[in-house]
């Protein structure tokens, strides 16, 4: 067997693609985590006592949409 054959088929052998497919998978969803941690280390009960104050002083009955509206 010469390096000719032996790179044809170390080319055309795919027995590690799944597994550098996964790998790749596996760091971008590590990357997102530690994205998503680093965003939201500070504490999100500023943002839910704004959304719910907001909430409380807002009136349901008002719509809010533009339906039965003339214009």
């Amino acid at each position: 067997m010469n390096l000719k054959n032996i790179l044809v088929r170390f080319a055309k052998d795919e027995d590690g693609a799944v597994t550098v497919d996964w790998v790749v998978l596996t760091a971008a969803l590590v990357g997102l985590s530690v994205g998503l941690f680093a965003t939201f280390k500070s504490s999100p009960l500023p943002l839910a006592n704004g959304i719910g104050s907001t909430l409380l002083t807002s009136d349901p009955t008002s719509g809010g949409g533009t339906e039965g509206t003339t214009e």
